[in-house]
C-alpha cells in the first residue's frame, strides 16, 4: 500500500508511476475527483494507526476539496467522526467491525467464494491483474483487501481498475449493510463507494439476502497454509484456507525478585 500522505497534493499520488486512464465519458476535472475519492475511501479504511490518526487534518481536508455529491457528504461524515474520536478508540472500533465480524471483512473474495478452493485461485488470478497493469503491491495485504483494490482502481481507472470493485458489488453491499446494522460510521465510506458503482440490480438484492440468511460458501479445505502472500508463493487451489490470525502479543511477567530473570 502507498505510505499516507504529509500534504493534500502527496495524497493524490501514488508510489507507482503509471498513467492513469482517463475514461471518455468523464472530464479531466471528474476524472480527478473521482480519482481522489477512491484513494481517500482506500486511506479512511486502513487501520487507524498513529500514522493514520496523524494525518487526519489532511484527510478532511483532501475531503473538503470533493465537488459536492452524496459521496462527499458521506466521507464529510466520517471524517468529522474520525477527527473526533481517541486513537484507541478508533483502534478498538476498527478491530471489532473488521476484525471480528464476519459479515464486515474486508476480503472481498470471501464473499464470492468463502472458505472454499475457488478462493485461492481467485485471489492468484487478482494478483495476476495486478501484475498485467503494471502495478505490484507491497504484499503487505491479501490481493483482495479492499484497501488494495481501492488504491488499484484509482491507479487504473473506470474499466479495468474498477473491474474488481464491480465483481465483488454484492459483497460490498453485505458489508455496508453490516456496518449500518452497527450503526458504525464506517458505513459512510462504504455508501461513499457504492455511488460509485453501478445501481444493484434484483438479482443482486436477492444474492445479498442470500449472503445475510446463510453466509459465504463452506468446504473443509485442510490447514495447510496458502503461502506467503507477496513472493509468489501460492498453494495448489485445494490447500488453500484464509491466514489464521496471529495471537495477540503479551508482555511477559516481570521476575517475582532479584535473583530472578531470563535463562
Amino acid at each position: 500500500m502507498s505510505p499516507l500522505p504529509a500534504s493534500i497534493p502527496a495524497l493524490v499520488r501514488t508510489r507507482v508511476r503509471a498513467a492513469v486512464r482517463r475514461p471518455a465519458r468523464l472530464t479531466p476535472e471528474e476524472a480527478e475527483a473521482r480519482t481522489l475519492l477512491l484513494r481517500l475511501c482506500s486511506l479512511l479504511l486502513q487501520y487507524p494507526d498513529a500514522e493514520l490518526t496523524t494525518a487526519r487534518p489532511v484527510l478532511t481536508a483532501a475531503v473538503e476539496t470533493l465537488p459536492p455529491s452524496p459521496a462527499a457528504e458521506d466521507l464529510a461524515s466520517f471524517t468529522a467522526w474520525l477527527a473526533s474520536e481517541e486513537p484507541d478508540a478508533l483502534e478498538r472500533h476498527y478491530v471489532e467491525m473488521f476484525d471480528l465480524r464476519r459479515k464486515s471483512s474486508l476480503y472481498l473474495t470471501y464473499y464470492l467464494h468463502g472458505d472454499t478452493r475457488r478462493r485461492g485461485m481467485a485471489l492468484l488470478t487478482l494478483n495476476q491483474r495486478y501484475k498485467a497493469a503494471g502495478w505490484d503491491t507491497d504484499g503487505g495485504e491479501l490481493p483482495d483487501h479492499l484497501p488494495v483494490v481501492l488504491e488499484f482502481a484509482a491507479l487504473t481507472g473506470t474499466g479495468a481498475g474498477e473491474a474488481p470493485l464491480r465483481q465483488h458489488r454484492r459483497g460490498l453491499e453485505l458489508i455496508h449493510r453490516a456496518l449500518s446494522d452497527a450503526d458504525s460510521p464506517y458505513r459512510h465510506v462504504l455508501g461513499a463507494l457504492l455511488t460509485l458503482l453501478p445501481p444493484p440490480t434484483e438479482a443482486d438484492r436477492a444474492a445479498v439476502a442470500q449472503l445475510v440468511a446463510e453466509g459465504p460458501p463452506n468446504e473443509d479445505v485442510g490447514l495447510d497454509p496458502y503461502g506467503t502472500y507477496g513472493e509468489g508463493e501460492f498453494a495448489p487451489p485445494g490447500t488453500f484456507v484464509p491466514p489464521i490470525p496471529a495471537p495477540p502479543t503479551r508482555v511477559p511477567p516481570r521476575p517475582t525478585s532479584c535473583t530472578e530473570g531470563p535463562r
